[in-house]
């Protein structure tokens, strides 16, 4: 396959230059580009465990974290256990309120009382030390299977490592590829199943057909992209060959939902993912049924398809609507207590829901910029907080500087969360903004660079086709940045529900090229330089691919 000058010139500013890296990124193989999952550090251990269950016929629990990333690997290891015709396993997911993310002895408990002898977390587990050793004490062996990052003491030395029968991640031991999400690492250990059981000569392994676990990748890629890890090398693969499986899913779940959301099936991308099923299937544990989107993805019958479709729709909708009434109430409270000029707002509610302060904190953020923290109470009466940054202020070393006034906390420098007791809440906005004004980094947000430079003459369908060579887009892997030059503004409005988004029509004055470019969630004067009509202006833009 020839490559173009102008894919090269994208791929180089990717850091991808020599033949084998273009023809590897832009032809990624499956065989070739994904790692095999007996190189995970205690795969062995794990199948050891997982067989002895399946000759004993024993129960199987399957405790998966609430979001879109927990989800697609619950339905990973049910597909699995159903196709090996093995049906004494059942689903545990925690209610995101009432109990809140982790791997609880009380969900513990709970499953030993309906005979569980092996529990397999998905997405979770990594830290639950004392959770694990519950489940020993009352006989019930876990494997942990996650993929978050590995706290300081436990890379170190492994103490504090749940005494577990296996925990499986990439980030342990020697596997090539660090970065799978959860849903991959359950994808991962159904394959190695696979694998071991043909190996054995067992009859219910070698009835399933040499490279049936490809079908499962449709929930491998959506919970890839969804839960935003990088976009490259074995991630890419799996989320390439993922699209390809999603937009022929016979989940009658899937094609329900695209019917629903008017998505065309054959054509999915992973925008579709990020913006549209992403969002629905995490709007299921935020507004308290978790269970919808599990039956949505592991349905066989049409009939309960399509009403897990309609209702998760109910859910995004009251989702969307509790969180604009908590939006309109912070803006009120902000207006009130900040300036423009404050670098860091904090404010609450105990009545707002933890499960929806993340989405409401982007939301002013977006709007103002800086940093956004908002707290709630949960189910159990504990405050808990979300805080979003624009960059200008890490939330790694804001939370840092915090001191003691936390009694928890976690994230990375744009997205974070935090617990509080009822003594500290009121003093956090004096004590962030101390934090803030301590921080090391002290930057401004990153400015986004330029791809290339081109004119809109310069832009056709033909240059869509090479730019979408590059999908799928993402975490480490943006679309690219266009310099747009020599363009006029020739017409300019709002729109939206709240007006708050803004489209502009631009054309050029030696041609006939009119586009139309849209941005989400800003206002004219938040350009760099208010757009006039009639005006020229340079634009940064990402191209509709």
């Amino acid at each position: 396959m020839e490559v173009s000058d102008f894919v090269r010139e994208l791929l180089t500013k990717r850091g991808i230059s020599t033949d084998t890296d273009v023809h590897a990124f832009l032809n990624p193989d499956y065989e070739l580009h994904t790692h095999s999952p007996m190189l995970i550090e205690g795969m062995n251990s794990a199948l050891e465990r997982l067989f002895c269950a399946l000759e004993r016929n024993e129960r199987i629990a399957v405790y998966a974290d609430f979001d879109c990333d927990g989800i697609p690997g619950a339905s990973i290891l049910s597909d699995f256990f159903k196709k090996i015709g093995y049906e004494n396993f059942e689903i545990y997911i925690p209610h995101r309120d009432r109990e809140g993310y982790g791997f609880h002895e009380e969900a513990i408990t709970l499953l030993a009382s309906h005979g569980v002898k092996l529990i397999i977390t998905v997405d979770v587990g990594m830290t639950a030390v004392d959770a694990v050793a519950h489940a020993r004490a009352i006989g019930v062996d876990v494997i942990v299977t996650d993929h978050h990052e590995i706290m300081g003491e436990l890379s170190a030395g492994r103490h504090g490592m749940p005494e577990a029968i296996a925990v499986l991640n990439p980030k342990l031991g020697d596997y090539p590829f660090r970065d799978l999400c959860g849903a991959a690492m359950a994808f991962k250990l159904a394959q190695a199943a696979l694998i071991e059981g043909k190996r054995r000569g067992i009859v219910r392994f070698i009835s399933v057909p040499d490279g049936w676990e490809k079908w499962l990748l449709d929930c491998v890629a959506i919970a890839t992209i969804a839960d935003m890890v990088p976009l490259a090398l074995e991630n890419r693969t799996l989320v390439r060959y993922g699209l390809s499986v999603l937009r022929k899913s016979p989940r009658p779940g899937i094609r329900a939902l695209c019917t629903r959301l008017r998505l065309k099936q054959s054509e999915l991308t992973e925008d579709d993912i990020g913006f549209s099923i992403g969002p629905r299937i995490n709007a299921a544990s935020r507004m308290g049924e978790p269970e919808i989107a599990l039956r949505l993805l592991t349905t066989k019958d049409r009939a309960e398809a399509e009403n897990c479709a309609a209702h998760l729709e109910e859910l995004n909708a009251s989702r969307k609507g509790a969180v604009a009434s908590m939006v309109r109430q912070a803006r009120k409270t902000v207006s009130i207590r900040y300036s423009e000029a404050s670098r860091v707002v904090v404010l609450g509610n105990v009545e707002w829901k933890p499960a929806l302060l993340g989405l409401a904190a982007n939301s002013i953020m977006q709007e103002r910029g800086g940093v956004v923290c908002i707290w709630g109470r949960d189910g159990q009466g504990s405050l808990k907080g979300s805080c979003r940054s624009d960059g200008s202020v890490s939330l790694v070393e804001l939370f840092k500087n915090a001191g003691d006034a936390l009694a928890e906390y976690g994230g990375h420098e744009r997205s974070g969360g935090f617990s509080v007791s009822y003594e500290r809440v009121h003093e956090l906005p004096e004590i962030f903004a101390k934090a803030a004004a301590a921080s090391s980094e002290n930057a401004t947000p990153a400015k986004p660079e330029a791809d290339v430079r081109i004119t809109l003459p310069e832009i056709s369908w033909h240059t869509f086709q090479e730019v979408s060579q590059l999908a799928p887009f993402g975490v480490d892997n943006r679309k690219p940045m266009f310099l747009i030059e020599g363009s006029t503004v020739a017409a300019m409005k709002r729109f939206g529900k709240e007006q708050n988004h803004v489209e502009i029509s631009l054309t050029c004055q030696n041609s006939n090229a009119k586009f139309r470019a849209f941005d989400f969630f800003r206002s004219p004067d938040d350009f760099t330089h208010t757009p006039q009509i009639g005006g020229s202006a340079r634009f940064l833009a990402t191209p509709p691919c």
